[in-house]
């Protein structure tokens, strides 16, 4: 579908201040609205929301593609309603209000989730056991394949399900049944915590609807092999027969990013299944974002057209090979399915003339960042003049440095194209690159226009959000409060995008 013209700002949750070290879908979550509707913005985009694993990543080591992430919990909105006790909600003094200490915010919210679940159970309410009945019996298609997976997740000491006892691996009905009567309290508090995530989250994007910013979700193409979604369907996976390990894992090859491309290390579809089924699994995964998003950014995109295969067990992306994906099959059957499609298309990196006639084919606005654009070729795709409407401008994503930290280590050739492409005689003359940035995409003629926080903030590279060059350290910027989103910050970025029609 198209956009009507409009304009937002790219923050997930977990970079919000809180007292417990992490972001969440609290106080601060709701000035970061009224902050947006103040400023002009109707758009907020957040990463996506699912409970992370290995290196806390929201798009490679998710446990489920469908549940939401139990540290963004507000456990004052718990004190509120009698499930916690305001005076035991101790903070979280890690040291650095700047950065994410993923361990120890595990460690410290968990308790008092632990809690808020023993008393939600202890004397149960008419209303409130009602509300959690109704998410459970709505939410079973997943919800019930994940928190059995969860618990039997925890009684393995982590180990990955192919691990388990074969019998629970192969899903044999009677072994389940057997583990649900036996981790039933685990489950239980899967439950809970999924019923209070979504019932926040949904208030949350209520009181921004209100205010008519709509929520930009976004779903990443991938899953973790140690998640629920595999366990539940090892078939619409390329896994081996014998040991459910992949035999294939995602990634890229090299590009901008990476000399050696990037390798994932999530198992890669297996679409001939997948089209058997008319992408039933695939229906249900937007069916289900779609009930607490407005618009979905479908990360790497062009994995729809052909995706990058490589071996198990090789060390680098290199050796890898490009395989066609159904994709023009696959949107028919959503559309179908779902009607008008509300998609943002991640079309970065390798994309070749297929790719693009897949997106232009079902009116899904691409990606351009501003960053790429300086490379002293005046026919670059992400220069804003060869825009179309149909686009998303971004200075930057997640993924990028941030302005100034780009500008810091932006080349020659860069500096003095971008300097002559906006009208200064030196890049000396240019002393807020991150406006310039901003400026330059408000006023482009994209449809949709999507600032990250950092920028706006005037932060260097020490506030990047991800490197995809390195694989540790990643995702775990934060701001300090909510008092840097100031009236005058607010009043500039307003003028800004009432200038440009946005």
């Amino acid at each position: 579908m198209s956009f009507q013209r409009a304009s937002g700002v790219l923050l997930h949750p977990t970079s919000l201040p809180s007292r417990f070290g992490i972001g969440d879908l609290g106080q601060a979550a709701y000035a970061f609205v009224d902050f947006l509707a103040k400023s002009g913005q109707t758009l907020w985009q957040v990463l996506p929301l699912g409970p992370t694993g290995y290196e806390h990543s929201p798009y490679i080591m998710n446990f489920s593609t469908f549940a939401g992430n139990p540290l963004l919990i507000d456990l004052e909105q718990l004190a509120k309603e009698g499930w916690l006790e305001a005076s035991d909600l101790t903070p979280l003094n890690d040291g650095n209000p700047e950065q994410v200490d993923f361990e120890q915010v595990i460690a410290h919210k968990t308790q008092f989730l632990k809690r808020a679940h023993e008393r939600f159970f202890a004397a149960p309410q008419a209303e409130p056991q009602a509300k959690f009945a109704r998410f459970c019996q709505e939410q079973a298609s997943w919800l019930d394949d994940f928190v059995l997976f969860m618990a039997l997740l925890e009684a393995n000491d982590g180990k990955s399900w192919n691990f388990w006892e074969p019998a629970i691996a192969r899903r044999e009905p009677e072994a389940l049944q057997a583990q649900r009567d036996r981790l039933n309290a685990q489950i239980q508090y899967h439950q809970f915590v999924q019923f209070k995530f979504f019932e926040q989250w949904q208030r949350l994007r209520h009181y921004a609807n209100e205010k008519n910013i709509k929520i930009v979700g976004d779903i990443s193409i991938y899953v973790c092999h140690n998640s629920s979604d595999v366990w539940a369907d090892p078939e619409l996976f390329k896994l081996d027969a014998n040991t459910f390990e992949p035999a294939f894992i995602a990634g890229v090859p090299p590009d901008y990013f990476s000399a050696t491309g990037q390798l994932w290390g999530n198992p890669v579809y297996n679409w001939e299944q997948a089209e058997k089924t008319g992408f039933a699994w695939w229906i249900k995964r937007f069916q289900v974002t779609l009930q607490y998003v407005d618009i979905v950014r479908v990360d790497h995109f062009r994995g729809f057209e052909a995706y990058w295969q490589v071996p198990a067990g090789e060390e680098t992306a290199i050796n890898g090979e490009w395989i066609a994906a159904p994709g023009e099959t696959f949107f028919k059957a959503l559309e179908q399915a779902l009607g008008t499609l509300p998609i943002m298309a991640e079309d970065l990196g390798i994309i070749t003339p297929e790719v693009d006639a897949l997106r232009q084919q079902f009116d899904f606005p691409g990606m351009r960042i501003l960053m790429f654009a300086f490379g002293d070729d005046p026919n670059n795709a992400y220069l804003p003049h060869n825009y179309t409407s149909n686009t998303v401008v971004y200075p930057g994503t997640h993924d990028n440095d941030t302005a100034i930290g780009w500008w810091q280590q932006a080349s020659d050739t860069e500096k003095q194209f971008l300097a002559r492409y906006f009208g200064y005689d030196s890049p000396a003359e240019i002393t807020d690159i991150n406006w310039l940035l901003i400026r330059a995409a408000l006023a482009s003629v994209a449809d949709l226009a999507v600032i990250p926080l950092q920028d706006l903030l005037d932060l260097d590279g020490r506030s990047r959000m991800n490197d995809p060059s390195r694989n540790d350290g990643n995702w775990r910027w934060r701001y300090r409060s909510s008092d840097l989103l100031t009236q005058a910050l607010s009043d500039r970025l307003r003028e800004l995008t009432q200038l440009y029609s946005r």
